[in-house]
C-alpha cells in the first residue's frame, strides 16, 4: 500500500539531468519520468538561451572543444558579449568550411559576408587564438584552399607560364582572396602562440600549401608568397622542413618536369631568407646553392625567374665571397650554346658576380671564363656581342682585367682581331675598336706582342694546312687516283654585301 502511494508522487531529478533536459529542449518545460511537467525558472538562464543556441553537428563537429557553446553563426559580433565572441568566431569559421557552388549566388553572398566579418574581427585585434580557434582556422583554410588543379592545357614545352603567356585567373578568386587575407592576418598576428599552433600548421599543412604555388593565377601565388614567408618567420621549428620541401620542388622541376608556375615566387621568398643566414654558412645552405640554385640555370624557362635567381646567388656570394669561383664554374657548365636570350641573361648575372669577387677567387677561374667571353665577343648575334663588349665599361671588371692582363689579353686579342676582319654589325665593330683602344692604353707593348703571336699562329696553321694537302695528294697519287683540280680563287664580294667569306686557312681559337 505504501509503495503504491509513493509511486504516484513526482520524482526529483538530479541537477545534471535537469540541465541536460533544459539544453536538449531549448525551452522552459521538460517532461519527467512519469509524465508530470517540471518548470525550470530563472530569468538568467532563459535570457542566455535566447541568444545562445545549439546548432547542427554537421556544421559544428564534435571535435570542437569540450564544453564550449556553439553560437549561431549568423549573429553579428556586435550582438554578442565579449565572452561569446570567441565561440562565435569558431562558429563562423566552421560555417565557412562548406565549399559552395559558384552558381548558388545566395549562399555565396552569405559566405562572403561571413568571411569579411572574420577578416574584420581578426584585424581589430579582438580575436584570441585559443586551441579550438586555431583548429577551426586551419580546417577552414584547408577546406577552401587545398585543391587539385586542372591539367595544364598549354601546348608549349616550357615550364609553367612563359613571358608571352597571358595569366590564368581563378573564377573563385573573390572568395579565395578573403580566405588568403584571413590566413595572412592569422599567421601575422602577435597573439598567435606558435607552440600551440604548430600542432595544426604542421608538415602536412605546409606541404599542401607549397603545392598551391603551382597555381596559374599570379594573384594566388603572390598571396602564398607572403603567407609562407610569415610562417617561415614565426615557426622556427618548421624552417629546415620548409627549406627541404622547396629544394625537392626545385629538384623535380629541374631534373624531371621543367614545369612549375611558382619558381619565381619561391626564389623571391628565399632571397630574403638567404640574407638572414648566419655566418659561417652551414653546409646545408651551401648544398642548396650547389644542387638547387645553380642547376636552375639549365631549364629553357629560366627567363621567367632569372631575376630572382640572380638575387639569391648574389646574396650567397655577399655572405661568403669564396663561393664566387664555384658559382662561375656552374654558370660556365650550363652556358647556353644556341639560346641567345639566355646568353644575354648569363652575361648580366656574370657582371654582377664579377663586381663582388675578390682577386684570389677571380684568378681561379679567369682562363675558362675569358675563353667563354671571347666566344661571346665573336657571336654572330649582335646583342650578345655588344653585351660582352660592354663588360669593359664596368670599372670593377676592368680593374680585374688590368691586374691580370698578362693572362687575359692573349685570350681576348684574337677574338677582337677576328671581329675587325669579319663581323657584320657596325655597332659591334665600333665597340671592338673601343676595347682595343682601352687595351692599348693599358699596355700597348703587350697588345703588339699578342698581335705578333697571333700572326705567327696563323702562319703555323697555314703551313700545317698546306702540309696536310700535300700529304693527301701523295696518298691519292700512290692510290692511282686522278689529282683534284685546283679550286679557283673566290670571287670578290660585291659592294654592299656585309657577309665576307672566311678563308679556309684562317686561324681559329677553340671556344
Amino acid at each position: 500500500m505504501l509503495k503504491q502511494i509513493l509511486s504516484k508522487l513526482p520524482r526529483k531529478l538530479p541537477k545534471s539531468d535537469t540541465i541536460d533536459a533544459a539544453g536538449s529542449d531549448s525551452g522552459s518545460n521538460a517532461k519527467l519520468g512519469n509524465g508530470f511537467p517540471c518548470t525550470i525558472s530563472g530569468s538568467s538562464l532563459s535570457s542566455k538561451l535566447s541568444v545562445v543556441k545549439r546548432v547542427s553537428s554537421a556544421v559544428f563537429p564534435a571535435s570542437m572543444a569540450a564544453g564550449a557553446e556553439a553560437v549561431e553563426p549568423h549573429l553579428s559580433f556586435k550582438d554578442v558579449s565579449n565572452q561569446q565572441k570567441q565561440n562565435l568566431f569558431v562558429s563562423k569559421l566552421n560555417l565557412c568550411c562548406e565549399v559552395i557552388d559558384l552558381n548558388d549566388t545566395v549562399k555565396q553572398d552569405v559566405k562572403r559576408e561571413t568571411l569579411i566579418e572574420l577578416v574584420d574581427f581578426v584585424s581589430s585585434g579582438s580575436a584570441k587564438f585559443t586551441e579550438p580557434a586555431i583548429s577551426a582556422m586551419c580546417k577552414m583554410c584547408a577546406a577552401n584552399l587545398f585543391r587539385v588543379f586542372p591539367p595544364k592545357y598549354r601546348s608549349n614545352s616550357t615550364g609553367g607560364e612563359t613571358e608571352d603567356d597571358e595569366p590564368m585567373f581563378d573564377p573563385a578568386w573573390s572568395h579565395l582572396q578573403l580566405v588568403y587575407d584571413l590566413l595572412l592576418r592569422f599567421s601575422s598576428s602577435n597573439s598567435l602562440d606558435a607552440k600551440m599552433a604548430k600542432k595544426y600548421i604542421d608538415h602536412s599543412f605546409i606541404l599542401r600549401l607549397l603545392d598551391l604555388f603551382d597555381s596559374e593565377d599570379p594573384r594566388e601565388r603572390d598571396c602564398l608568397k607572403t603567407i609562407l614567408h610569415r610562417i617561415y618567420g614565426k615557426f622556427m621549428v618548421h624552417r629546415p622542413f620548409i627549406r627541404k620541401a622547396v629544394s625537392n620542388i626545385i629538384y623535380r622541376f629541374v631534373f624531371e618536369t621543367e614545369r612549375h608556375n611558382g619558381i619565381a615566387e619561391l626564389l623571391e621568398i628565399f632571397g630574403s631568407v638567404i640574407s638572414g643566414f648566419a655566418m659561417p654558412l652551414k653546409e646545408e645552405h651551401k648544398i642548396f646553392l650547389w644542387k638547387a640554385l645553380i642547376p636552375l640555370h639549365k631549364p629553357k624557362s629560366v627567363g621567367i625567374y632569372h631575376q630572382q635567381l640572380t638575387y639569391c646567388v648574389v646574396q650567397f656570394i655577399d655572405k661568403d665571397q669564396k663561393l664566387a669561383s664555384n658559382v662561375i664554374k656552374g654558370l660556365l657548365k650550363y652556358w647556353p650554346v644556341i639560346n641567345s636570350q639566355k646568353e644575354l641573361m648569363f652575361l648580366g648575372e656574370l657582371e654582377e658576380i664579377l663586381e663582388m669577387i675578390n682577386m684570389f677567387e677571380f684568378q681561379k677561374i679567369m682562363i675558362p671564363l675569358f675563353r667563354r667571353i671571347a666566344c661571346c665577343l665573336n657571336s654572330s648575334h649582335y646583342q650578345v656581342a655588344e653585351r660582352a663588349h660592354l663588360l669593359w665599361n664596368n670599372e670593377s671588371v676592368l680593374n680585374l682585367i688590368t691586374q691580370n692582363r698578362q693572362v687575359i689579353l692573349p685570350l681576348v686579342i684574337p677574338a677582337l682581331e677576328r671581329n675587325t676582319l669579319n663581323h657584320w654589325n657596325q655597332a659591334v665593330l665600333n665597340l671592338t675598336l673601343n676595347v682595343k683602344k682601352i687595351f692599348n692604353e693599358i699596355d700597348g707593348e703587350l697588345v703588339l706582342a699578342c698581335q705578333c703571336n697571333l700572326e705567327e699562329e696563323c702562319l703555323r696553321l697555314k703551313a700545317a694546312a698546306e702540309k696536310r694537302r700535300l700529304t693527301w695528294e701523295l696518298l691519292e697519287t700512290a692510290a692511282g687516283l686522278p689529282a683534284p683540280a685546283t679550286a679557283p680563287a673566290p670571287a670578290p664580294a660585291p659592294a654592299g654585301n656585309f657577309l665576307v667569306p672566311v678563308k679556309p686557312a684562317t686561324c681559329s681559337v677553340a671556344c
